[in-house]
């Protein structure tokens, strides 16, 4: 389907915080019909999300604080792409600030989108191998918990009730995709 995007009619700012922006876009649709969106606006240049492998049957997770659900979840290492950077070394970046290792191998799996209905930013998702000690300071506010876990057990991780952000889970079954891992 390749249908003609709406018209942008009109764009406002209409509520703002010190993270967040909402807009109102009117819109115009070829077929005359007018429609009132709301999105959050992007302000970053991206994010990333790092799947760590320390050896070829291991992935390194981490346990950290998500302020949405006032709970600590296990997740993937991930971060904003800061001004000027390229994803590859903010996936890199992300991974010394949060495991305390760097990749001489990063394999881009995919690019994906949280909600794209409300949401304008992506997140790109890497595959980190041949690992090496390597700190870097993260802004994190408290020490992150390193979990290692066994790529194989799946359905162990899944069943984690700490385990449970989307993109996280989508950057399993990538990851397992791209090692030849779901047969």
């Amino acid at each position: 389907m390749s249908a003609e995007k709406p018209e942008i009619l009109s764009n406002q700012l209409v509520a703002q915080s010190r993270l967040f922006k909402v807009e109102q876009l009117e819109l115009r649709f070829s077929n005359g019909e007018r429609r009132t969106y709301e999105r959050m606006r992007g302000g970053s240049s991206g994010a990333v999300m790092v799947v760590p492998m320390i050896d070829a049957e291991h992935m390194l997770l981490v346990r950290e604080y998500a302020a949405g659900t006032h709970s600590y979840e296990l997740g993937f290492p991930k971060g904003l792409i800061d001004p000027g950077e390229v994803a590859a070394d903010a996936a890199n970046r992300e991974l010394q600030e949060e495991i305390g290792y760097g990749a001489r191998t990063l394999q881009p799996l995919q690019q994906v989108a949280l909600a794209p209905s409300y949401f304008s930013s992506k997140m790109d998702i890497f595959l980190a191998q041949d690992l090496y000690p390597s700190r870097l300071q993260g802004d994190e506010p408290e020490p992150l918990e390193v979990v290692k876990w066994p790529i194989a057990d799946i359905d162990g991780l899944l069943a984690q009730s700490d385990f449970s952000e989307s993109r996280s889970i989508t950057a399993l079954f990538l990851a397992r995709k791209r090692l030849k891992l779901d047969r």
